[in-house]
């Protein structure tokens, strides 16, 4: 009787997909179902579950209800809350923008070198600012790289120079015009009140002032960095999570062989 019963209920869930009306998949197709978490600086009572709850209403879910709350201390408090959302997107329309490139191995890119620049080529990189986060352009530069990828220290045909963390602007120029850097990385990991824009978008001037922008592959990188967004701030490309020292240095060789930069 049960399984009769179960079967019937199966019947009536949603099967259909619609990637041009997407809804959030929790238990059953288009349930709109969504889990959130934020904390609230109050205490941890009933007022302060209701508030979150109204909180959830205003932000567009429907029916929600804490999952769990926790005092973080006697004034504030964590809440996860569950609801549901009638928001679709058009999922066929989004455009991303992406670095589009065909990521070479290691031993692939020294070849690509020695054959189409014919030369080790400079890659200076570095924190800069007062971001004081290295895990990302060590992952990228240094010799044991990060998740099975060598970083560009151990490439053959790569002169690979780490400048580390907290470097200025004007100090991480000055060093590579020293070293006349083909390529330069800027990692930034620091994002509060959009810091890595304004480091970002000084770093890009104070080249153009040196007259060297056009004469450098210019990358970004961090879990905040999208291609897009590195785009928009005059950056060759952008590299996010994910994305590792190959992925980097496929792209800088072979945007140096297509600018002519060799």
């Amino acid at each position: 009787m049960s399984s009769g019963l179960y079967s019937t209920e199966k019947k009536d869930f949603d099967k259909t997909l619609n990637l041009n009306k997407l809804k959030p998949y929790g238990d059953t197709m288009n349930d709109g179902k969504v889990q959130l978490s934020f904390t609230l600086p109050v205490p941890d009572n009933d007022k302060s579950v209701e508030a979150a709850k109204i909180l959830a209403k205003k932000m567009g879910l429907d029916d929600p209800s804490v999952a769990y709350h926790s005092a973080l201390d006697k004034s504030f408090t964590f809440f996860v809350v569950y609801g549901s959302v009638n928001h679709t997107i058009d999922y066929e329309s989004i455009h991303v923008e992406a670095v589009e490139v065909d990521t070479m191995s290691m031993d692939e890119v020294n070849d690509y070198i020695k054959e189409h620049i014919k030369r080790k080529i400079t890659v200076v990189g570095a924190s800069t600012g007062t971001d004081a986060h290295t895990v990302g352009i060590d992952a990228i530069m240094n010799m044991k790289g990060f998740a099975g990828h060598y970083g560009l220290e151990r490439y053959e045909m790569i002169n690979a120079y780490n400048l580390g963390s907290q470097v200025s602007n004007e100090e991480f120029i000055k060093k590579a015009i020293e070293l006349k850097a083909d390529v330069l990385l800027v990692s930034q990991t620091v994002t509060q009140k959009n810091i890595h824009i304004k480091n970002l978008t000084e770093l890009v001037e104070l080249l153009e002032a040196e007259g060297i922008r056009d004469k450098v592959i210019l990358i970004c990188g961090g879990p905040r960095i999208s291609h897009e967004l590195a785009k928009e701030l005059g950056y060759d490309a952008g590299f996010g999570p994910g994305k590792y020292a190959d992925d980097v240095a496929t792209f800088a060789v072979t945007e140096m062989v297509e600018r002519n930069l060799i």
